[in-house]
């Protein structure tokens, strides 16, 4: 036979019949396409062939996060729930840097309008008061963002340490993050800081606590 005689491909594939093994597939129109319950229906569809090596068995397994689960630590139940230390570096900095970048943005804005410009000038002021818009209220956000990133690694080891959360613990961290925070200004800086970061870390506490 010469290959000109010799079926090609796309015959053979044309005049083959596909059997699936299944009665009711089988009297179903050809031109009817198959669902995915059918196509792994006919062969007998086994989970454990995916891979052998997985040892699943014959159902699929599931991985199960218990991702909902609130912080079990002692005083930790509050006005807002928390899952541990990361829920509260993450939130905490992430909350705290957008409330700085808004008041810094509101201050940024009141002082360009009130800026005396030599010209007067519609896009003179425009620029104003963009440009303190820009300085004040990068400046507040990384300043509140780095505060509240330290104060809440302080926080959550001092925790773990004492084993139990409570007002004076959050008074604690504040004083260290301070104190921290000025630590290249001086002595005299390093104690204003650290009073004024107390202090809000211990009302923060306190009304945390008393909103439960």
């Amino acid at each position: 036979m010469s290959s000109s005689d010799s079926p090609s491909a796309t015959d053979t594939l044309r005049a083959a019949t596909w059997a699936t093994g299944s009665p009711s597939s089988s009297a179903a129109p050809a031109d009817r396409p198959q669902t995915a319950s059918e196509v792994l229906g006919a062969g007998g569809f086994d989970p454990s062939r995916l891979h052998p090596m997985a040892q699943i068995g014959d159902k699929l397994d599931y991985l199960l996060l218990d991702d909902a689960k609130i912080s079990e630590l002692p005083g930790a139940s509050t006005a807002l729930p928390s899952r541990g230390w990361s829920d509260d570096l993450c939130y905490g900095t992430g909350t705290t840097y957008l409330s700085g970048l808004v008041l810094g943005g509101v201050w940024g804005l009141r002082e360009g309008m009130r800026r005396p410009l030599g010209v007067g000038g519609a896009r003179l002021r425009l620029n104003a008061v963009l440009n303190a818009m820009t300085r004040r209220g990068s400046w507040m956000a990384n300043s509140g963002g780095i505060l509240a990133l330290v104060y809440n690694g302080i926080n959550s080891s001092v925790d773990a340490y004492r084993g139990h959360h409570d007002v004076y613990g959050g008074m604690a961290a504040g004083a260290i993050s301070g104190a921290l925070y000025k630590c290249t200004s001086g002595v005299r800086p390093m104690l204003i800081s650290s009073i004024i970061m107390t202090s809000a870390a211990g009302g923060w506490s306190y009304v945390k606590h008393s909103m439960l």
